[in-house]
């Protein structure tokens, strides 16, 4: 069975396939085959990720019971089959769908789709349940279990592209609340591009220390950076002065919407003493995920959506949150900063972009900023 086909957008195709997280045979036990088993068992919420036994349960049983959003397109496999995860991929320059991608056979029969499809739905009844009380705060681990074993039928809801993207953050936020805490949001980039590599958030991290140590240099040798400049990285005046610097480090060549300013508002804008958060988001002409920051605390908002905060302390990883919400909300990079979200997603991210949907900025500012550490 082969996945929907969706249009290209303008944020570049990214190159790998994905890897597969869970069979369906894990899927039919309730089990998330790369879990080590540090899911919390003393939480109600566990007992719903159960066993073949509740699939007899009569078809029309299983309408009843799921709220999932899921389109009716939802990729399904057989025992027998390792179910393919969809490509989260859009393209920076070309308007033709990808190709489609699906498992390498078909479901032999509908009853077997029916029943992944079931247990997947009442992984996200439970998930709903965990938040369905007001200030809800589910264990971490629980969460993280289901979201591992939910994983398909979430992205071919999120990626399907059925809502304008402007109105896609709010839905998805409706029915994943989970993702306001970013520790899932980073937990889902890391599914998308890391797979069952527990260490890929921490890996990531150290790429962006990294990065942020080379930028010092290569900015001073652009003419966009004065010396002398702080050495750490993860101090705040660095970390500002990183965000306005970026978009011209790398610059894209559509210039950024004339009541946003400067290409770097489009990342990080700096609240003035007084200014109202949620009026500068009202006003702000961009849909994309951005940072609010006061001196001493960071607000993590999507489009017009305060989300959540980073401490002081977690500031510097404010780029990475972005990214992960960029991949978990499926959301294509604003033009006025592509190049450079597009040098952290290889760079940082690790995730390749395909030659035939990188753009001529891209190409150009990559091999500059390789040339220049190769000399």
């Amino acid at each position: 069975m082969k996945s929907p086909r969706k249009r290209q957008g303008s944020m570049p195709q990214r190159g790998r396939p994905r890897k597969t997280l869970f069979s369906s045979d894990d899927t039919d036990n309730g089990t998330e085959g790369d879990l080590s088993g540090e899911a919390s068992g003393s939480s109600d919420y566990t007992t719903l990720l159960e066993s073949n036994d509740d699939l007899s349960e009569d078809n029309s049983n299983a309408e009843k019971e799921s709220q999932l959003p899921l389109p009716s397109t939802v990729p399904t496999a057989s025992n027998n089959t390792t179910l393919a995860l969809p490509l989260l991929s859009k393209s920076a320059s070309c308007s033709a769908p990808r190709s489609d991608i699906g498992p390498s056979t078909a479901p032999p029969d509908d009853v077997v789709d029916h029943d992944s499809l079931k247990m997947q739905a009442r992984h996200y009844k439970t998930l709903s349940n965990m938040y369905r009380k007001p200030n809800a705060k589910p264990n971490q681990s629980d969460v993280a279990q289901i979201l591992d074993l939910e994983f398909e039928a979430r992205r071919a809801f999120i990626d399907a592209d059925v809502t304008r993207e402007e109105d896609r953050p709010r839905k998805i936020f409706e029915a994943y609340p989970c993702f306001k805490d970013i520790r899932n949001a980073m937990d889902e980039l890391r599914r998308i591009i890391g797979g069952s590599n527990c260490k890929y958030i921490d890996q990531m991290k150290g790429r962006w220390a990294e990065f942020c140590s080379k930028v010092q240099f290569y900015g001073i040798w652009k003419k966009v950076l004065k010396p002398p400049l702080p050495l750490d990285v993860r101090g705040v005046d660095f970390t500002v002065t990183l965000f306005n610097a970026l978009p011209s480090l790398f610059p894209s060549k559509t210039t950024p919407p004339k009541r946003l300013g400067s290409a770097s508002e489009a990342l990080l804008h700096i609240l003035k003493p007084g200014e109202d958060a949620m009026l500068y988001l009202e006003k702000r002409p961009l849909s994309s995920p951005v940072l609010l920051f006061d001196g001493t605390t960071s607000i993590v908002a999507v489009g017009n959506i305060p989300v959540t905060t980073l401490s002081l302390e977690d500031f510097w990883e404010g780029m990475l949150v972005l990214m992960a919400y960029y991949y978990t909300l499926h959301l294509t990079y604003p033009k006025c900063v592509a190049t450079v979200l597009s040098v952290i997603q290889t760079e940082v991210i690790t995730d390749a972009i395909h030659d035939q949907d990188a753009t001529s900025a891209y190409k150009k500012a990559i091999a500059e900023w390789k040339s220049f550490f190769e000399k």
